[in-house]
Order: structure tokens, then C-alpha cells, then sequence
């Protein structure tokens, strides 16, 4: 059983709160939020003991991890302090503002040993981890292109400003939407090397882009296409895609549909020349407690696991964020100077 702290009851805070305080190998110690209404409502209806000072909850209850579900902007100071008090640490995405800061963390983390996680969900999602085992095992071939999308109705109107107008607060497409597919393309491809050229839109928001387009290298030396859109409201929730074409055939891919061309018979197990079609139904694993889909369930999961040592603490770490943030800062320095 691990003591586990949360810090942060917004919206991500309380969903990973849910699915805590359901496991069995998890007593959740303590829940700090600076809102009283957010604090009182959890006093009154919850049996979890709560704090409006995250240094009194550490002090008194010594979790051995904490969540942290804080925005962007905070994760540097909170984590950095975490890790230096030796307690590991889920930290929700994206990791940092900048690259600088998540190479530090991921330093400190490894230094002292501490299991570190960010909660990009996509790699817990069944149809995603077998596009990356069919990639990894080179069932493609060499990668001739790939395109990475994310659409969704987040910004869809002028409307007055809140955090996702605000880049010093984590906010805009590109940092808060489009560093999902970023994430997904780095962990089944090759980390993002380069971006040979970026367009970041306005379309409702005046401070942030809405849309980003780029064109990206990969350290391996494949190129392919970032399209991502949060102000386009043809869609009922964000969808986010993958395609990968290859000398030995194609990908196709989203969060619930995984379609596989193969030019001929050299195919893994459970394939067949020609195209294939299999459901997010067929590749995704069963968890204990189901909330908003199984990845997140799934993705505490590996963490509390990673944390009790019955699993390596090598997916969706420090490195892979930092990697991550490190992308995102290819892509504005690249769009700055095409301005």
C-alpha cells in the first residue's frame, strides 16, 4: 500500500482522485487545493482529508507520491520541490513551459531514483500501443511519411480570456492540444528533430494560435505532417489520428479504429495481405476501475506499479515529456521566424 498526495481538484485532479482513491494498492493521504469551495465540497462529501497548504500536507502525512495536477506554469516549482523531498511524482501534461525546466526535473528525478510520470493518456490506448509494436517491429519498413491530426471544438467562439488564452500559463493549441500527437509521434516514431516549417493560426483567440501546421524531421530522419485544430467544431470531442505510410504498407489510426494495409504476406500474427481492421474493443486491456475510458485507469495503474518496483518506469516519463517540450519549442522558434 502507498500513501499517495494530490495537488490540484480541478477538472484532471479530480478524475485521477476517482480512480486513487478506488485502487486497491493506494491510500490517498491527503488532497490540497487553494479553493475553499473545491476543499469544503470534498470535506463534506468525500472521506479524503484535505489541505489548503500542500507544505502541511507533506509535513503531516509524508505521501510517498504525489499527483500533481496543477497548471502548467506551476509544475516546475511544485515538482522540482517534490523531487528534492524525495517523493515521486505524476505530473499532469504538458510537463513545463519551456524545455530548460523539464531537463532539470528529469535530471533531478533520475538523480535521486524517484519513479516520474506525465499523463499523456495516448499511450495507454490499445489501438496506439500496437501501431508502436507494429512500427517498432519493423512491419512497415522503412517510413516514407506520416501525418499526425488532432481536431476538436475547444475554442469556438471570441470569447474573454482565460488560461488557454494565456501562453505564460501553458495556454494555445500548440502547447496544450497539439502536444498530444507530438507526444505520439515521438514515442511511435522518432523524437522531432526538426520543423522546416510551421504556421500557428488565430482564428477566435487573440493572444494564442488556434491551429498549427508544420511540417516536421524526425531524428531518424522521417518527415511528416502536424495538423492539429482545437477551433473546429465539425467535431463533437477531440480526435486525434495517426497515419504512417511505409515501404511494406500503411497505418491508419485513431483512439477507436486501427486500419493496417500490408503490400503482401510478410505480416505479424493476427494479419493478412491487404487491409485489416481491428477495434480499440480488440486491443484494449481491462482495468479495475473504468472512468472516461481505460487509459487513464490504466495509466495510474503503471505508476502505483511502477512505484511499489513491479514495473520499469520507462513510459511517459520526465525524458519522453522533456522531449515533448523540447518539440513544441522547435515549432514556435520555427514559426517566429517565418513571420
Amino acid at each position: 500500500m502507498i500513501k499517495v498526495g494530490l495537488i490540484g481538484a480541478g477538472k484532471m485532479g479530480i478524475s485521477h482522485l476517482a480512480i486513487l482513491g478506488a485502487h486497491p494498492d493506494v491510500k490517498v493521504v491527503g488532497v490540497c487545493d487553494t479553493a475553499k469551495m473545491v476543499v469544503g465540497a470534498l470535506e463534506k462529501y468525500s472521506k479524503f482529508t484535505c489541505y489548503s497548504d500542500y507544505r502541511k500536507m507533506l509535513e503531516k502525512e509524508k505521501p510517498d507520491a504525489v499527483f500533481v495536477a496543477l497548471p502548467t506554469k506551476f509544475h516546475y516549482n511544485f515538482v522540482k520541490e517534490l523531487l528534492q523531498k524525495k517523493i515521486h511524482v505524476f505530473a499532469e501534461k504538458p510537463f513545463c513551459l519551456n524545455p530548460e525546466q523539464g531537463a532539470e526535473l528529469k535530471e533531478l528525478a533520475k538523480v535521486n531514483g524517484l519513479v516520474n510520470q506525465v499523463g499523456y493518456h495516448n499511450k495507454f490506448i490499445g489501438t496506439f500501443k500496437e501501431v508502436k509494436r507494429l512500427i517498432k517491429g519493423n512491419y512497415l519498413g522503412e517510413i516514407h511519411h506520416f501525418v499526425g491530426e488532432a481536431y476538436g471544438p475547444v475554442v469556438v467562439k471570441k470569447k474573454s480570456d482565460t488560461w488557454r488564452s494565456d501562453p505564460a500559463e501553458g495556454g494555445g493549441c500548440l502547447m496544450d492540444y497539439a502536444s498530444h500527437v507530438i507526444d505520439l509521434i515521438n514515442d511511435i516514431l522518432s523524437p522531432v528533430a526538426l520543423a522546416k516549417g510551421t504556421d500557428l493560426k488565430s482564428i477566435y483567440s487573440s493572444n494564442v494560435e488556434d491551429a498549427v501546421y508544420s511540417l516536421l524531421e524526425l531524428e531518424n530522419g522521417a518527415t511528416g505532417i502536424l495538423s492539429v485544430n482545437w477551433s473546429d467544431d465539425t467535431y463533437r470531442k477531440m480526435s486525434t489520428s495517426i497515419t504512417i505510410m511505409g515501404e511494406k504498407g500503411k497505418i491508419i489510426s485513431d483512439a477507436n479504429e486501427l486500419k493496417v494495409y500490408f503490400k503482401d504476406t510478410d505480416c505479424p500474427t493476427g494479419y493478412s495481405k491487404g487491409w485489416n481492421v481491428k477495434y480499440i474493443t480488440d486491443l484494449t486491456d481491462q482495468v479495475d476501475f473504468y472512468l472516461r475510458g481505460e487509459e487513464y485507469s490504466a495509466q495510474v495503474d503503471y505508476f502505483v506499479k511502477a512505484v511499489e518496483g513491479k514495473v520499469p518506469n520507462d513510459i511517459n516519463t520526465f525524458e519522453s515529456a522533456w522531449l515533448t517540450d523540447r518539440a513544441i519549442s522547435i515549432i514556435k522558434t520555427k514559426a517566429k521566424a517565418t513571420i
